[in-house]
């Protein structure tokens, strides 16, 4: 019977929390699922009961939890959501933290005493890898218990991992990014944000990855030493490893759905060229519109090309007539002078067929996002109050 305790950790990023970090890995101390002090309880409540860890840490103390323990190579648990929205526990080893750690500075070009700034949530791997990062480096990183642009450039780090929100918010501040590497996941970026950052001074390299993979184990489409990838027969990414995790916390019947012939299957569709990686978008985003599959992220990325849209994403909304019809909701670069819904259509028909074409244009100020960076799908789905469908 597996008899690691498992503490799950609920503290703002900062020494306490890094400290805990260190003894996971080292094997000195109980394994950890890090939780944010901000969840609320009903939140709070339902993952404790799902991921059962066996004692619970806060700034008052740590209390005993009736879970289980995780076995000796279980060093960090990661609390992620399915498509149903129920707590999943991805399991990492300390191997896999560090192999993954230790090839990111490698691809990325870090040099001791290159410090780097966590201003992404610990709770998720994005985060969590700042601190193993800056362990395997000897380097301590920066960290900001919050996210403020303005202090990005004042933080004295050289590397940030950021999500495009992030770095719209500190491209908008107009401050000079010369020397700051930014790595960049969570979410697709448009180029022109891309562009800006660079324009600015920044060195910008996109990351592919999820929990199960400690985080990006793709930098700019070409995957991290360590990390092989393929393609499964229904176009689903596939990826092995040292990155990759041990299974689900408490549910051997997800690890073994998730596992195939000793590859991973992720949930994204993707294509391999030349052994570099082109995500397509994800398979449960496929939007079904009269008969015909059209893949959102793809619509998403030929709007992005737009001069007028600052940042979009594309979701299928029900429709009478063609089951789901493809919805455009975009951030516009002037609210005064959005685009139209007639020259996004052409837009996409230049390199997508013609049933990929938005049927509907929806403008907003901002995307709503979850907590982890990525706009919130499930929100954008549902049609605007007040809007017939």
């Amino acid at each position: 019977m597996p008899t690691r305790p498992v503490h799950a950790v609920v503290l703002p990023p900062g020494q306490r929390l890094y400290e805990a970090l260190r003894a996971a890995l080292s094997g000195e101390g109980p394994a950890i699922l890090p939780l944010p002090p901000a969840l609320p309880e009903p939140a709070l409540a339902a993952t404790l009961s799902a991921l059962r860890p066996t004692h619970v840490v806060t700034g008052e103390g740590v209390r005993s939890y009736p879970g289980e323990g995780a076995d000796d190579a279980t060093a960090v648990v990661i609390a992620t959501s399915g498509s149903t929205g129920a707590p999943k526990g991805v399991c990492l080893s300390a191997e896999a933290l560090t192999a993954s750690a230790a090839a990111s500075l490698e691809r990325l070009g870090a040099r001791p005493g290159e410090r780097w700034l966590c201003c992404v949530p610990v709770s998720h791997v994005s985060g969590l890898q700042v601190l193993v990062r800056g362990l395997v480096s000897g380097d301590e990183p920066v960290i900001h218990e919050r996210y403020d642009p303005w202090a990005v450039t004042g933080s004295g780090a050289r590397h940030v991992s950021m999500v495009p929100t992030q770095l719209r918010r500190l491209v908008d501040t107009g401050a000079d990014l010369s020397g700051v590497s930014v790595l960049l996941g969570g979410a697709a970026a448009t180029p022109s944000l891309i562009e800006a950052a660079v324009a600015l001074g920044a060195r910008v390299t996109r990351s592919y990855g999820m929990s199960e993979t400690c985080g990006g184990c793709v930098y700019n489409g070409e995957p991290l030493r360590g990390v092989d990838l393929a393609i499964a027969p229904d176009g689903r990414v596939m990826i092995s490893g040292d990155v990759v995790f041990s299974g689900y916390r408490l549910r051997p019947d997800l690890t073994a759905a998730a596992f195939s012939g000793g590859w991973f299957v992720t949930s994204d569709l993707g294509e391999l060229s030349g052994g570099r990686l082109r995500v397509l978008g994800r398979a449960d985003d496929v939007i079904n519109t009269g008969g015909e599959k059209v893949v959102a992220a793809a619509v998403a990325e030929a709007l992005s090309g737009h001069p007028g849209v600052r940042d979009v994403a594309v979701v299928g909304r029900p429709d009478a007539e063609w089951g789901e019809r493809v919805t455009a909701v975009v951030v516009p670069a002037d609210p005064a002078a959005p685009p139209a819904l007639a020259e996004l259509r052409d837009l996409v028909r230049r390199s997508l067929p013609a049933h990929a074409a938005p049927r509907e244009l929806e403008v907003v100020e901002e995307l709503p996002l979850l907590p982890n960076g990525k706009p919130d799908l499930a929100a954008l789905r549902r049609a605007p109050a007040g809007r017939a469908p």
